[in-house]
């Protein structure tokens, strides 16, 4: 019988990236194979532990690492989001693990952490109440400044829309139909930036900054890669670095990609000192990161140094929890 290590990627796509973590894996001689989370099962004749992954028969991988959970229906995401989780309960060290994803996933709570853990961060307010976010507009546009509607749950800047500017006749343009962003309102106070406009993404793995780009440009406003944002190489500054660590220590993520922009003068909104060089803001922190983007500008092999990482920490200093026979048997 084999004794490598089995390792389940979970995504529901396979390509550039997933080619890239089974060849780091594959490095270490670790037999690391893609799993669809959406064709996971919780079963509870299937002996003995009650969960059921395709390829890896009535046993459970030795560690997982999740590169994406596919989109779908509420109660859809909520069963993948468990299956995560009773593999923890297995006792199989779950990279980032679903406790720390749903921090990430869900914008509010990012920004709630980030605040509370004292992470420099823009004004946010998240509410159901459409009136409660009209006067949070009027107060910001009365003080010249805009904000973004972002959707709660959105990735690769999709969904967003800046807010603030008046209209022809001086009036201040109404707030949007909170059903685009599921009857929830997420505002943050926008950024004010040189031109042309980037942020910083950092990858942060295992509490380290390792690398980090600037990405430059995009469409309009906003400067995601996907969006088609140019990649730069930017040096990791140790404040831009410890920021990027304290975002991700505060969200408790294994490794996270994190976004930030410079603070602008504090004259503009608010927010920033006018030093944004060095007291950058954190925008998102991405619990399931992609980095191809980043990889292009940097000689360090991300996958490997998640796959390390993973390796290295997180399984080494991992207790296993110990299957009890009668109660996994009834």
């Amino acid at each position: 019988m084999s004794t490598a290590l089995r390792v389940a990627i979970m995504t529901d796509e396979t390509g550039w990236h997933t080619g890239r973590l089974k060849k780091a894996f594959r490095a270490r001689d670790v037999d690391a194979r893609c799993v669809d989370l959406a064709q996971c099962r919780i079963d509870t004749t299937w002996a003995p532990y009650g969960l059921a992954i395709p390829g890896f028969g009535h046993a459970l991988p030795d560690a997982v690492f999740v590169r994406g959970i596919a989109g779908g229906t509420f109660e859809q995401v909520m069963f993948r989001l468990g299956i995560l989780h009773a593999l923890r309960e297995c006792g199989v060290p779950v990279y980032n693990d679903a406790r720390a994803i749903e921090r990430s996933v869900d914008k509010s709570m990012t920004s709630f952490l980030l605040n509370l853990h004292g992470v420099p961060t823009p004004a946010t307010w998240a509410s159901e109440s459409a009136a409660f976010a009209q006067r949070v507009l009027m107060r910001e546009a009365a003080a010249n400044r805009r904000v973004v509607l972002k959707p709660l749950f959105g990735s690769q800047g999709k969904g967003l829309r800046r807010l603030g500017a008046s209209r022809r006749d001086g009036s201040l343009a109404p707030l949007p139909s909170l059903r685009a962003t599921g009857q929830v309102a997420y505002l943050q106070r926008y950024v004010e930036t040189e031109r042309p406009g980037f942020d910083w993404r950092v990858l942060v793995i295992g509490g380290r900054a390792v690398a980090a780009m600037r990405r430059v440009g995009g469409k309009g406003w906003i400067h995601n890669f996907a969006q088609g944002a140019t990649c730069e190489p930017a040096p990791l500054d140790p404040v831009l670095a410890d920021i990027a660590v304290q975002a991700t220590r505060a969200l408790g993520l294994d490794y996270a990609g994190v976004d930030l922009i410079p603070s602008p003068p504090a004259s503009s909104n608010g927010d920033g000192d006018g030093d944004g060089e060095k007291h950058p803001l954190v925008l998102e922190v991405n619990g399931v990161a992609a980095w191809r983007g980043l990889q292009s500008v940097t000689d360090l092999d991300l996958a490997a140094a998640l796959a390390n990482d993973l390796l290295d920490r997180k399984l080494a200093a991992h207790a296993p929890v110990p299957l009890k026979t009668g109660d996994a048997f009834g």
